[in-house]
């Protein structure tokens, strides 16, 4: 049995991705880390090869051939974790975007206070972002507004990718769900499905910084498919059952 995982989906983030490695490791709190990278060609997943020597058994690598969204990246990322039976598992961006520094604290607040799901929150406080445009700031916390107002989640911060699951959530929503969605959506088709397994689930502040390296991936195309996306998880969870996993 392993405690901590951290999944950081890469894709062109060369900029990024030994600062943010080292940043982990060097963490109080002893992270293991996995880096699923989708053949970037700038050299990302080289650098993690190279860095895997240094952090020999707390770093690890799962190179895909192609871009296929970020959904299906942490899908194949959860899968490796429960096979190695992690009992902590995090989703963080590469980008610094995602502080490593607040690990600790979604750390504790499953492992200490005994929630299923800590969600890393830009909106439990106020708004928490940092050197995002007022128009993309309105977006976000209007489109969070939005998920709620559809699902009755009752999270603030819907979209928020910056999570830790307990082991028994991840067995709970890989055996006994299809996650529909790729994109941004994915991020909320996970809480959304969390809550109604009847999961508890903790908003823990954070400080949400735009990136300063690399390129950002959002997209319209990705924007679409939570709008339209959050009805249709809505409507299906009419139509079904929701029982949690059993060993």
């Amino acid at each position: 049995m392993k405690e901590n995982l951290v999944i950081t989906p890469t894709y062109n983030e060369i900029e990024n991705i030994e600062l943010i490695i080292r940043a982990v490791m060097n963490l109080d709190t002893p992270f293991d880390m996995l880096i699923v990278d989708d053949g970037s060609p700038d050299g990302t997943g080289a650098k993690v090869k190279e860095l895997m020597q240094e952090f020999d058994g707390r770093l690890f690598l799962e190179e895909r051939t192609e871009k296929n969204g970020l959904g299906t990246a942490y899908i194949h990322g959860f899968k490796w974790a429960m096979e190695r039976d992690y009992q902590y598992v995090y989703e963080m961006d590469a980008d610094f975007s995602h502080n490593p520094n607040d690990l600790p604290k979604l750390y504790k607040a499953c492992k200490e206070e005994g929630n299923d799901m800590a969600v890393g929150s830009r909106y439990k406080s106020g708004v928490n972002v940092v050197n995002w445009p007022m128009g993309r700031v309105l977006m976000s916390y209007f489109a969070s507004k939005y998920v709620q107002f559809i699902t009755g989640l009752p999270i603030n911060d819907t979209t928020a990718g910056f999570k830790c699951y307990t082991n028994r959530v991840l067995k709970t929503l890989l055996n006994n769900d299809k996650i529909h969605f790729v994109g941004y959506a994915f991020q909320i088709e996970m809480k959304f499905k969390t809550w109604k397994y009847g999961y508890k689930i903790q908003e823990v502040p954070i400080i949400f910084t735009d990136r300063t390296r690399g390129e950002s991936k959002m997209s319209t195309k990705i924007f679409k498919e939570a709008f339209f996306g959050v009805i249709f998880l809505k409507i299906r969870s009419y139509f079904r059952k929701f029982h949690r996993y059993e060993d």
